[in-house]
Parts: C-alpha cells; sequence; structure tokens
C-alpha cells in the first residue's frame, strides 16, 4: 500500500475533537476589544510618547555643551536642545560646523570663549556641524520654532557660496548634508533629486513629533538602521538593551586640532563664487534672519571670517565686492553686524575653520566691536550705564 494512502488511513481512524481552524500565519489573534485596546495604547503613544520619552532619557547638557557629531541628523533631540538652551542662555548661537567647532574640542568654541570673557555661562553653542543655510532656514522654521524673545548670534559662512555646487544649483545630483530639512517641493532644489516616497515622509515628521522621535531612537540607539535592519545586523543581541536611556558623549578628542591648512598642504584656490542676487543659500540666510525677527529675537549677524589667504587669481576681489553688497543688505535692514577681518593664515585649518587660537582671537575681536556691545552684551539703559572702559 503506498505510504500517503497509510497516512490517510491513520488520520480517519484517529479523529480530533478540536474545531478546524482556518490556516493563518498569525501567532495571537486579538478580539474586537482587543483591537480597540491596542488602539488607545497606540494613541496614546503617538499623542504623548515625545513627551513621556524626554522624562525617561537623560538630557542634563553641561557647560560649553554642544550635540555630538553623531547627532547632527537628530532634529528631535536638536528641538530639545533649544527648549533647554532658551531656559539656562541669554544669547543662543547659531550656525554650521565653524560654530560647533569642526576642527576643536567643545571647550575651544567660539562660545566658549565668549563665555570665558564675559565670565559666566551667556551663550549657548547651537551650531550643526554641516548644516548650510538652506537647511538651517528649514531648522529654525520647523525645529527650532522655540526660539523666541532671545539674542541670536547668527553666524554666515561665504564658503557656501563659493561654487555652484556648494550654492546647491547644480542641476547634477549630488548628495548634500541634511537633505531633510531643506524645501522638497517648492522652491525646487536643482540637485535634489530623491523620490516623491522620501520627499513626502520628511515634510510629514516635520510636524509629526512622534515621527521625529522615532528618528531620535534609530540615530542613537540603532546606528541610524531600522529595528528589522538592525536586527539582521546585530542577530545575537536584544534590541531593548541597545535602549539605554543615555545619549552618547560628545567626543572630545579631536585630531590634528592644531594643524593648519598651510601645514595639511592644501593648496589656494580660484572659487568659483555664485552671484549674490541668485544664490540659494544667501537667499535662505536672508529668511532665516528674518524668521527670527518675527519670532521677537534680537538678531546679530556674523559674517566669516573666511580665509581670504587661500584665495587666488580673481576670486578675492569677487568675493571681496560681495561681501560689501551683503553689508549693503544687513545696514538697509537694520540688522546688527560684523564684518571681522581674515584672521592670520596660520590660524585657520582650511577655507572657513578657525583654530582654537582663531576662535580666542575672534571672541576679543567681537567684545571689542560696538555692534555687538550694544546688541550683545548689553541693551538699553544697561549698555548706557555699563562701565565702557572694561571693554
Amino acid at each position: 500500500m503506498p505510504k500517503s494512502n497509510i497516512l490517510e488511513n491513520r488520520k480517519s481512524s484517529c479523529p480530533s475533537n478540536e474545531p478546524d481552524v482556518p490556516f493563518s500565519s498569525n501567532c495571537v489573534r486579538l478580539s474586537g476589544y482587543e483591537w480597540i485596546f491596542v488602539g488607545i495604547v497606540a494613541l496614546i503613544l503617538f499623542c504623548f510618547g515625545p513627551a513621556l520619552w524626554e522624562r525617561m532619557e537623560k538630557f542634563e547638557p553641561e557647560s560649553d555643551f554642544r550635540l555630538g557629531y553623531e547627532l547632527s541628523n537628530d532634529y528631535w533631540l536638536y528641538s530639545r536642545y533649544c527648549r533647554w538652551a532658551i531656559s539656562k542662555y541669554e544669547t543662543l548661537v547659531i550656525g554650521d560646523s565653524v560654530i560647533w567647532g569642526h576642527y576643536v574640542s567643545q571647550n575651544n568654541t567660539l562660545s566658549h570663549y565668549l563665555n570665558q570673557m564675559i565670565g559666566r555661562d551667556q551663550f549657548a553653542n547651537l551650531g550643526v556641524d554641516g548644516i548650510h543655510p538652506v537647511a538651517l532656514a528649514g531648522l529654525l522654521r520647523y525645529y527650532g520654532h522655540d526660539i523666541s524673545n532671545k539674542k541670536v548670534v547668527l553666524h554666515f559662512n561665504p564658503l557656501w557660496m563659493s561654487s555652484e555646487k556648494s550654492d546647491l544649483q547644480s542641476k547634477k545630483e549630488f548628495r548634500f548634508n541634511h537633505p531633510k530639512l531643506v524645501p522638497q517641493f517648492i522652491p525646487n532644489i536643482p540637485c535634489y533629486k530623491d523620490p516623491y516616497s522620501k520627499r513626502i515622509s520628511a515634510v510629514v515628521e516635520r510636524y509629526v513629533p512622534f515621527l521625529s522621535l522615532t528618528s531620535h531612537l534609530k540615530i542613537t540607539y540603532f546606528d541610524n538602521m531600522d529595528l528589522p535592519t538592525w536586527t539582521l545586523e546585530h542577530p545575537y543581541e536584544n534590541p531593548a538593551n541597545a535602549v539605554t536611556f543615555e545619549l552618547p558623549a560628545s567626543a572630545n578628542n579631536i585630531q590634528n586640532e592644531h594643524i593648519s591648512w598651510a601645514e595639511r598642504g592644501i593648496a589656494k584656490n580660484d572659487f568659483q563664487w555664485v552671484k549674490l542676487k541668485t544664490s540659494l543659500q544667501w537667499n535662505f540666510f536672508q529668511q532665516s534672519v528674518e524668521l527670527l525677527k518675527e519670532r521677537g529675537n534680537s538678531v546679530f549677524v556674523l559674517v566669516g571670517p573666511f580665509n581670504e589667504h587661500m584665495l587666488k587669481g580673481e576670486s578675492i576681489g569677487i568675493y571681496r565686492k560681495m561681501k560689501s553688497k551683503i553689508e549693503v543688505w544687513l545696514q538697509q535692514n537694520n540688522i546688527a553686524y560684523y564684518m571681522p577681518p581674515a584672521l592670520p593664515s596660520e590660524l585657520y585649518v582650511d577655507a572657513s575653520h578657525p583654530l582654537s587660537e582663531g576662535y580666542a582671537m575672534l571672541a576679543k575681536q567681537l567684545f571689542e566691536n560696538e555692534s555687538f556691545k550694544s546688541s550683545i552684551l548689553y541693551s538699553g539703559s544697561d549698555f548706557a550705564s555699563s562701565d565702557a572702559k572694561d571693554w
């Protein structure tokens, strides 16, 4: 007798009292009431999860704190840091890696030396490594909305206009920093070619804190991977153990911190500056200034100092004309500003980043600048009654 017939006869001779259950891959079946309970729990987490997480996750910034380099894309944490800094500091220093301090430790940044000179913690480092003006405008609009009625030092780095590619005008696709923060549809960013699904996701995340929180979890605890991908990379680890409720410490060991651009062998460059009136980066920087002013902030703009020693050919003359036009716009819009002269050549790491000594010199120059003293160090009667000889 065939084996299949034997098995069938055995099944028929051993009747089962269990009811027939339709085949399903689900291990757990929920009743209608259970689904309602799950829905309520999910809704609570969706609405109140970010606030609950803030209570559970340790966040106690020390003096001269800055967001860790690996957390540069964690916009949920940046928003949280903004709220903390607003409650603790009188002045917020905002900008790209020049403010963040890409080649120096966190106790050698511009904000550190400003605090050192004034003798107290007045200046908070809200710089973000790699953020350009187009992305900064998005960061301030969607994740920095709590920045209001404060003193703000806003840095503008001319390096972002040194070529069509840096200005995001190149029509050829290339990967640039912080694509989630740039306009996803209007106005069009020529080099930005991400699919519509990713663009829509970026827009929705701006308005849904729970989605920003999920991005925070991926960046902070799962190496910027979603949970399925992380489990494939770590098949023998428990995902729950990865969530420590403690943020990674900001790295303080910066390599080559005291090596200038000349010692690195960086050659001089004939930068192909874009025109100011057509520059995307300059246009969005202007938007950031206006946005901060609309929110009641007192804005002081710091332009540069760019490493003019690196320029060659016609680029030096074009750069200085561009600076003059920037100055005219700032004056016409009654915006306090300072355009420091170029630092000594040996105090630059590259085209725009100073060494520690350069930051110290820049802080001293700011404290000697009348516009900075009147708009940031003092205001109104405080400035009039101060002892000017101290500065």
